[in-house]
């Protein structure tokens, strides 16, 4: 297998433009930063796990972010090839990602500066994600002569079209933003076709500048486990039907959804394992009211945002999995819990009917009506988890950080490629034109 292994990476090298090393643009939230709490969640996790394969191929990683605190490092190293740079720009606290527009001139420059010592050319692409990151990257991209691929991983029109109650909708500068990210960009990355197929619908993104590419789950971590074991280590009862909400606490993902279907089930217990972010923020505590309110608060049990390690204790733990979410690009949780062994119950929104076979590794459910919640919740439980368990691993084993760095690699040698074959062309004009042309700065004299 390792030999295999080695054949496959070399056959990825040799078909195409394989950087050697990559600038990854997080403006608006760290790698490192916990998932499941404030603005941290998947995204986090697929910038660090891609980051961590890309360079066990020998590609060198440099991960920008903003500082948060001024105890940030200016750099971390987070493996061999791995590199984190904390970028101060604005305020260390009381920011959150709808302020940092007015920051994104100071991220610029500090991304600038950090490029600025070293040789030309010391970056072979930049990848971007999140519209915040592609602003600052199509500069980045223009400064360095290199090109622009980005993630958006979210879309504003997309989240307004689905709003739960009491939630936000994304502000105007955000989708003009996204627009000009996706008009900029050499290459768009997104998670599903379903994904794709909003860029072209909503943003008129050229199809043949997008790749599909899975994000991937840490096959060697989230494996199955004894159930029993992981109960006791979270102090959680014994033989009753547990059903899990793994994620941040806010309106979008709709945990709510769950305490209230569970109230219509009187013997499920609940565990919530996250901590507010976005407009959840206004009321933290919001859920436990509502638990109290609905008469379940024996019935729940909140965890604060766990750790990788700890995870798959509450994913062991439970029968099943819940992911209510009214708009989710992928849904890692739910891939997580399945490589687990254990059964998702999720919304048919997004990417989740990629994540989840219907009927096979769990179940989706139209709408959030709160009825064929607790019936589908009710109806797995009832055929029995552990009967969807072994097809749970079998999906799950189709999404590797191995497969989506295959992916990535691929999409980033054709944009190295059509970029590379775009400048020739400019290249061979300026020249017949009597003019010099300079590829690495892109400046005409």
């Amino acid at each position: 297998m390792p030999g295999l292994q080695r054949c496959r990476h070399e056959c990825v090298r040799l078909a195409t433009d394989l950087p050697r090393r990559v600038a990854v643009l997080s403006v608006h939230t760290s790698p490192l930063a916990q998932p499941g709490t404030g603005d941290a969640g998947g995204m986090n996790v697929y910038v660090l796990q891609s980051a961590l394969q890309m360079a066990r191929r020998g590609v060198e990683v440099e991960i920008f972010t903003r500082a948060t605190s001024s105890a940030d490092p200016p750099t971390v190293k987070v493996a061999p090839g791995v590199l984190v740079r904390n970028v101060v720009a604005g305020p260390f606290e009381g920011l959150d990602k709808y302020d940092l527009p007015t920051q994104l001139c100071a991220f610029t420059a500090g991304v600038l500066r950090a490029e600025a010592t070293h040789e030309p050319g010391y970056y072979d692409i930049v990848h971007s994600h999140y519209w915040l990151s592609g602003q600052v990257g199509w500069l980045a991209r223009d400064r360095w002569a290199v090109p622009l691929v980005h993630t958006a991983h979210t879309l504003a029109a997309v989240k307004n079209a689905a709003l739960a109650d009491g939630d936000s909708p994304e502000p105007p500068l955000r989708a003009v933003g996204e627009q000009q990210v996706v008009d900029e960009a050499d290459r768009l990355i997104v998670n599903t076709e379903h994904e794709a197929q909003q860029l072209i619908s909503l943003h008129h993104a050229d199809p043949t500048r997008i790749d599909v590419v899975h994000p991937g789950v840490d096959l060697d971590v989230f494996t199955p486990g004894d159930k029993a074991a992981a109960r006791a280590a979270l102090g959680l009862p014994a033989a009753t039907p547990t059903v899990a909400f793994v994620g941040r606490i806010q309106p979008l993902k709709a945990p709510d959804v769950l305490l209230r279907a569970a109230a219509k089930l009187p013997d499920v217990h609940v565990v919530i394992a996250g901590g507010p972010s976005g407009s959840g923020l206004a009321a933290p505590d919001g859920l436990v009211r509502l638990a109290d309110e609905l008469g379940i608060a024996d019935r729940v049990t909140f965890l604060p945002p766990q750790s990788r390690e700890q995870l798959v204790n509450v994913y062991r733990a439970a029968d099943l999995v819940a992911v209510p979410s009214y708009s989710e690009s992928f849904g890692l949780v739910a891939v997580e819990a399945q490589a687990c062994g254990t059964p998702v119950v999720a919304a048919a929104v997004g990417g989740l009917p990629v994540a989840v076979r219907d009927g096979v590794s769990g179940t989706l459910v139209d709408g959030h009506d709160v009825d064929d919640w607790a019936q589908a919740i009710d109806a797995l439980l009832r055929r029995g988890p552990e009967t969807f368990s072994r097809a749970a691993v079998e999906h799950a084993a189709t999404f590797s950080w191995a497969h989506t760095v295959d992916a990535l690699l691929a999409s980033y040698g054709r944009a190295i490629s059509d970029y590379r074959a775009r400048h020739d062309r400019r290249d061979v004009t300026a020249r017949r034109n009597g003019r010099r042309f300079s590829i690495r700065r892109g400046v005409r004299a």
